[in-house]
């Protein structure tokens, strides 16, 4: 018997029991549903992944995109997959049912698209891309041009990219070179190269809807002379009927180490005349609306990185209970039959550092997603607000720790298979080359940890990183007296500790001038405040499954509450004790990077 993509048990526990979706169904949005709907959604989701993409997930690897000069040539069961996820309404299940969402909680949502991620990962990122094209156009956009194009990228109809990145710039958005002429008719004409753009051409949908960050002529230069702009591949007839093509070429295809169900492409605009383009909300604002969409892109990538990490997880771990092989330590005699691989203490190790891993990090990003939840369905003001601080805070280590840590425990998987892991018999290994692309997905780890420290931890006069300290807080004061999670509680009030003070010395450096110091060794930082907060995660999942496991009902669920307290005592006592290491460096403002010369290397 295959191995489950993810464990719904798992699932059940953090919808009903750790983030206790039931207490939704009293806000308006939301009151059409109940447990029955929720469990629905997550079963939809699983078939069609179990259908469509997990018996194609070899093929995919193994065929890449192709260009032939005129058009993107693919597999044809990416198409069939494609329009099942679509047709099943699962592109974007937490939108209104007005859109064709089934108005689901974010949480529910992201569990259930989670099973499509652990079969497809990167080829369910046409459509995770393209929700997030809609939201951004529904938030930003005026209503013509939301009525013209959401409900299409609702229903998969037409598919969405973001188009940032250009090949002399990357990252660097201040330096993008692509430009944006005025048109008489209201209109623009986009001129410029990009790259690195996900589905930017494919024959999955009749239409793509790129949202293109480009500078009107005369704009002032930096980030603040960015526009956003609508730039279709095909433009529309009055009829709204699919017109001629637009000037959006495909100069060419990347082909990547993994991820190879996606198109990754170069993309010219204004060969010709000029992309036709529409301009987004007002002129020079677009960087600051197209954060909106690499927000929720940034979350989707650590929801990425967890998904895999937990489906590479359950894959080792079904491997290591069928498979036999050696003999205990304490076994003298050669001609005792082998054990499993489940019962050697390193594979143990490994399968408990993978849950640890897997298991925080998917903690972590259901909690933003209940965040987002709470931003917008809240009943009252302040409660929204509070969830937005949180979730903004956040972001950053929500992106991040997941897409370290996955491929960690993708590596762990591989390892606990042995030689036959790193065969493609096995999906651990692709796993890995798929989760390998999050750390560098939507900006990398290191812009995220100057995002953190340089900006978030100051931001507001520090009101994020002071809420989400007290909220922390407000967990271990509810663990102090609790026996099963003290080892937690203890190691987590020592950390935090230890970060505060960290946090103050980093800061202090900063108003003192010493920015590039103090940033130096701001990727330690984001890797210290992300333990802390997935042990934050941990600590709370101690403080459910202790409380259940009192009233346990079955051998099974007793069983499954003690490996959550065992991964969450592994967290306190081989994770948390790394931060002191990393303390000791950034309270040191350790020089050891920054003073490195290039001539030196």
């Amino acid at each position: 018997m295959a191995a489950a993509l993810l464990s719904r048990r798992d699932l059940e526990f953090y919808l009903y029991e750790l983030f206790q979706v039931d207490s939704l169904l009293s806000r308006e949005r939301y009151a059409d549903h109940n447990r029955e709907s929720f469990d629905a959604a997550l079963d939809l989701a699983e078939k069609i992944a179990e259908d469509y993409f997990v018996p194609i997930r070899k093929t995919v690897d193994l065929n890449q995109p192709d260009w032939d000069g005129e058009r993107v040539v693919m597999i044809p069961e990416i198409k069939r997959a494609y329009d099942a996820v679509a047709e099943a309404g699962l592109i974007c299940p937490d939108q209104d049912y007005a859109w064709g969402g089934m108005q689901l909680p974010l949480v529910v949502s992201a569990c259930a698209q989670g099973y499509l991620t652990a079969a497809a990962s990167t080829t369910n990122g046409f459509h995770a891309l393209t929700a997030a094209n809609a939201n951004l156009l529904e938030a930003h956009g005026s209503q013509m041009q939301i009525d013209t194009w959401v409900p299409r990228l609702r229903s998969g109809e037409f598919a969405g990219t973001m188009a940032l990145s250009e090949p002399q710039a990357g990252s660097s958005l201040a330096d993008i070179r692509t430009k944006a002429v005025p048109q008489e008719d209201g209109s623009y004409r986009i001129f410029g190269n990009k790259i690195w753009i996900s589905g930017g051409d494919h024959e999955l949908s009749s239409n793509i809807v790129h949202a293109v960050l480009a500078r009107i002529e005369g704009a002032p230069p930096g980030v603040k002379g960015i526009s956003l702009f609508i730039c279709p591949k095909f433009l529309l007839n009055e009829d709204g009927s699919l017109g001629e093509r637009n000037d959006v070429r495909l100069a060419g295809l990347f082909h990547k180490m993994g991820g190879r169900g996606q198109t990754s492409t170069a993309l010219n605009f204004g060969e010709a005349d000029g992309a036709v383009a529409w301009l987004v909300g007002e002129p020079h604002q677009g960087l600051k609306y197209m954060f909106h969409m690499m927000n929720e892109a940034r979350v989707m990538v650590g929801t990425s990185g967890a998904a895999l990490a937990l489906c590479g997880y359950q894959y080792s771990l079904d491997y290591a209970k069928e498979r036999p092989q050696g003999r205990k330590p304490t076994s003298k005699d050669p001609l005792a039959p082998p054990v499993m691989l489940i019962e050697h203490a390193d594979v143990r190790r490994m399968l408990l550092a993978q849950k640890a891993y897997a298991e925080g990090a998917w903690s972590l990003c259901l909690f933003a997603s209940q965040l987002v939840d709470d931003w917008k369905t809240h009943p009252d003001a302040e409660g929204r607000e509070q969830a937005f601080e949180l979730l903004d805070f956040l972001t950053p280590i929500v992106k991040t720790w997941p897409s370290e840590y996955g491929p960690k425990a993708n590596d762990l998987a591989i390892q606990v298979l042995g030689g036959a892991g790193y065969t493609n018999d096995h999906p651990v290994e692709l796993m890995y080359r798929d989760n390998r692309l999050n750390p560098i997905h939507e900006g990398t780890t290191g812009i995220q940890s100057i995002d953190l420290l340089g900006r978030k931890v100051l931001q507001q006069d520090g009101a994020g990183y002071r809420a989400c300290v007290a909220a922390i807080e407000a967990t271990l004061a509810q663990a102090r007296e609790i026996p099963d999670v003290a080892v937690m509680a203890a190691a987590l009030e020592q950390a935090l500790a230890t970060l505060q003070t960290t946090t103050g010395t980093l800061v202090q450096a900063m108003l003192e001038g010493r920015i590039e110091l103090a940033l130096a060794n701001s990727v330690r930082y984001l890797e210290f405040f992300g333990h802390v907060v997935v042990g934050w995660m941990w600590l709370r999942q101690g403080l459910v499954a202790d409380r259940q496991l009192q009233q346990a009902g079955s051998d099974a669920d007793a069983d499954f509450y003690r490996g959550k307290l065992q991964a969450m005592r592994y967290f306190a006592r081989w994770e948390l004790p790394q931060t002191e290491v990393w303390a000791r460096l950034l309270t040191g403002l350790d020089d050891t990077t920054l003073e490195m010369q290039p001539q030196w290397f």
